[in-house]
């Protein structure tokens, strides 16, 4: 079990596993370069991006929240939380720096709340990607708090933090197609 949920579900919906690595490797470059994917809509903090991937029938959309650590500008953290196709699903990618410590996984708390650690599922010449599936009880932590800190480690000892504004969330969050 991983912190959001079973993760034995995130592997449906390849298209948009597909989707979300596009996304994600959108939004980690958009730190850098100009942004893929159109803004469809603010949500205070979030932002709704859409685009249509090779191969798509129509356009497929993320809320996303990208941030740097508050100490190393240069590090970089990309939330990433769509539906799957089927309506079923709600999945959160999140992609980290590389050289990120892969064994120590991806830690969250909500409000200094421990929620728990994700694993890594793939890493890509951006960066490296913790998936799960987000279960009722998580999203109703991330609409009624204030922050969620997303931890990576880059050794053993050392983790990094990143706080993410909750704010626009749950708006964000209904908007999504």
């Amino acid at each position: 079990m991983g912190i959001f949920g079973d993760e034995r579900h995130a592997s449906k919906g390849r298209a948009w596993l597909a989707l979300g690595l596009a996304l994600a490797l959108a939004a980690v470059s958009a730190e850098r370069a100009a942004a893929q994917g159109a803004v469809k809509s603010v949500h205070k903090d979030w932002q709704i991006r859409c685009d249509t991937p090779p191969g798509a029938k129509g356009e497929q959309c993320a809320l996303i929240q990208s941030v740097t650590a508050e100490d190393r500008a240069n590090i970089g953290l990309t939330v990433i939380v769509l539906k799957t196709a089927d309506l079923k699903s709600r999945l959160m990618r999140v992609v980290a720096p590389l050289g990120v410590l892969l064994p120590s996984g991806l830690g969250l708390k909500i409000d200094n709340a421990d929620i728990g650690r994700a694993g890594f599922v793939r890493c890509l010449p951006n960066g490296c990607i913790a998936e799960v599936v987000m279960d009722d009880a998580l999203i109703t932590k991330l609409r009624t708090s204030k922050t969620a800190t997303f931890i990576i480690f880059q050794t053993p000892e050392e983790g990094i933090g990143f706080p993410i504004s909750l704010a626009g969330f749950g708006e964000g969050y209904d908007k999504l197609p």
